[in-house]
């Protein structure tokens, strides 16, 4: 069993910061990549950012310049920092991780619950 708890979420006026996390729990044996998505209602889930296990990483133009993905691979924990937030940064935003259970199984895909962020104009 495998669990994804994001926390940090919440309303920001424009301009200002927030600070997500996301710990991975459960049985574990390996992180391959970690990322943060979000979503509008009605609309596609969109990828924010995402970091390899060896640092790597990847991120929508949208987002470039203003966010930073980070992880600690000790915790399985990944963090997105949001700087300069505008009014199109309201979304639920959705974490998710490729890992694997076990040292023989497939890598799967999992997702966390979601956290909301508000930016207010």
């Amino acid at each position: 069993q495998v669990q994804l708890v994001e926390s940090g979420g919440g309303l920001v006026q424009t301009g200002g910061s927030l600070r997500l996390s996301c710990a991975a729990s459960g049985s574990i044996f390996s992180i391959n990549r970690m990322g943060w998505y979000r979503q509008a209602p009605g609309k596609q889930r969109e990828l924010v950012a995402t970091i390899t296990s060896g640092d790597s990483t990847n991120y929508a133009d949208s987002v470039k310049g203003r966010f930073t993905i980070s992880r600690d691979n000790a915790k399985n924990t990944v963090y997105l920092q949001m700087n300069s937030l505008k009014p199109e940064d309201t979304d639920v935003y959705y974490c998710n991780a490729i890992l694997r259970t076990t040292r023989l199984n497939f890598e799967r895909v999992y997702w966390g619950q979601g956290t909301q962020v508000t930016v207010s104009s």
